[in-house]
């Protein structure tokens, strides 16, 4: 019988690949020096703080604390992602926690991405330190520098992959055509995220459009003076095609009828892939599917729909036809349907799980008392992976009014779907299906049993991050 300290120490690697949690790979630093080498880098390697954490401000200034002090330790840093950090940072115990940071943050030479998107936490000694790293490719930052940063700081990052800014202020943005302009030509992701901000214009996107012709991923969120125009500006100067683009909550004098000409004109969607939509309410909605539905013909490559009522919930029959459209042109090679504050029939989502083949993902609104029956329109969709069902909610409902799914109930529903499902959710609850081996009374393999348990990845589930405004 082989004992696991005799497996080969080349399939240590591809064990600890399958771990998520750090406090597993913590314990196993504990472990001896052999396994301390090999999981130490995959602890540090990704570092995420959110606001949910326990005592997570507390545990983000001793992180820093052990980079500071173990520089070798923090050249393993790939990923540090910062949703909550503490917005003023005084000394304690003698020791400036600023500083501390600072250092940290410089001995992260091999940083690759960073979030930090607290509102006031970021300042002008951050960035600096964060120019450290030569390797950094992708930088998502709140842009409200409010006096916190000095902006022309941005225009050190060059080489840049990927740019993300929540909330910019006006002198954020003033700095973004010069900073495109030094970095443009690696750049294929920017996204930018307001609530309802009128700093983005036609205008300012027409500026920097020269400087975006490689991009790839264009993603607005809150931008109330964005017309069809200033998207059309930067999809002219695109030089291979748009693959991922993002059009929430824009103007309402966005021409969705001249926008659809411009890309069949120029064939702008030609390597489109993915697609984020909100609808807009001051369009009529029978126009508005029509012009969707001739947006997205079966010649683009659509693999990604995503599209939300921004504002108020709808449950109108009629938006079942743009479905049936969308999935009659693209039912070959979607793989993600995402649908939010938007009613769904059992009728409909069985037809996408029918037609749909290659369908991983899919984010719907039923009835609550529609949970019975959805296993069954499920279990049609054979390489389907994530599941997110929400209830609509009423205007009289509060937040403590949410039906709670049990984890039984989910329990059934992943019982019926094929043996592809990772994740299924409800609402605010999110579980990940496991597989567990099933012994005989002699400990021989007999069959695996899947199990929903406890959501436990890093990432935030994709349902919560898609409604935005």
């Amino acid at each position: 019988m082989i004992n696991f300290i005799d497996l080969p120490l080349d399939l240590l690697p591809v064990i600890l690949h399958h771990l998520a949690l750090p406090q597993h790979f913590q314990k196993i630093c504990l472990v001896n020096k052999t396994f301390n080498r090999f999981a130490t880098p995959k602890l540090y390697e990704r570092i995420s703080v959110y606001s949910w954490h326990k005592h997570g401000k507390e545990k983000v200034i001793l992180l820093f604390l052990s980079l500071s002090r173990y520089p070798h330790v923090a050249q393993h840093v790939r990923r540090l992602e910062l949703r909550d950090f503490p917005k003023y940072l005084g000394s304690s115990d003698g020791t400036d926690t600023l500083e501390t940071v600072v250092d940290g943050l410089k001995n992260c030479t091999n940083l690759h991405s960073c979030t930090w998107t607290r509102d006031g936490s970021l300042n002008s000694k951050i960035l600096e330190a964060l120019q450290c790293s030569q390797s950094l490719q992708t930088l998502e930052i709140n842009g409200r520098d409010a006096g916190n940063y000095d902006p022309q700081l941005l225009l050190r990052f060059i080489g840049l992959r990927k740019i993300s800014l929540i909330m910019p202020s006006s002198s954020v943005i003033s700095v973004l055509r010069p900073w495109l302009q030094k970095t443009g030509t690696s750049l294929t992701s920017l996204t930018i995220i307001c609530k309802t901000s009128p700093i983005i214009t036609d205008a300012k996107l027409e500026l920097v459009a020269p400087y975006l012709s490689r991009l790839k991923h264009f993603h607005l969120t809150g931008c109330s003076k964005v017309t069809h125009e200033g998207i059309e500006s930067i999809l002219s100067a695109n030089d291979d095609g748009i693959v991922s683009l993002g059009l929430e909550g824009l103007s309402p004098n966005f021409v969705l009828s001249q926008f659809r000409l411009y890309c069949a004109r120029t064939n702008a969607f030609r390597r489109l892939r993915s697609i984020t939509l909100t609808i807009n309410h001051q369009t009529p909605l029978n126009i508005w599917m029509n012009e969707i539905a001739a947006l997205l013909p079966a010649s683009v490559p659509l693999e990604t729909f995503q599209v939300y009522s921004s504002g108020k919930f709808m449950e109108d029959p009629a938006m079942e036809r743009l479905w049936s459209d969308l999935v009659i042109a693209h039912q070959d090679h979607l793989t993600r349907f995402s649908i939010h504050r938007i009613l769904i029939s059992l009728n409909m989502i069985e037809d996408i799980c029918r037609r749909c083949t290659k369908l991983e993902q899919l984010f719907i609104v039923i009835e609550q008392g529609s949970l019975g029956k959805l296993g069954t329109c499920l279990a049609l969709a054979q390489n389907l992976r994530v599941i997110h069902v929400n209830y609509p909610l009423k205007a009289s409902q509060g937040e403590n009014a949410i039906p709670v799914l049990s984890e039984l109930d989910a329990q059934e529903i992943i019982e019926r779907c094929n043996s592809n499902i990772t994740q299924f959710g409800c609402n605010t609850r999110v579980w990940q299906v496991n597989r567990e081996i099933l012994l005989d009374r002699h400990g021989a393999p007999i069959g695996i049993e899947r199990r929903v348990m406890r959501y436990e990845g890093l990432d935030i589930p994709e349902p919560f991050l898609v409604v935005r405004t």
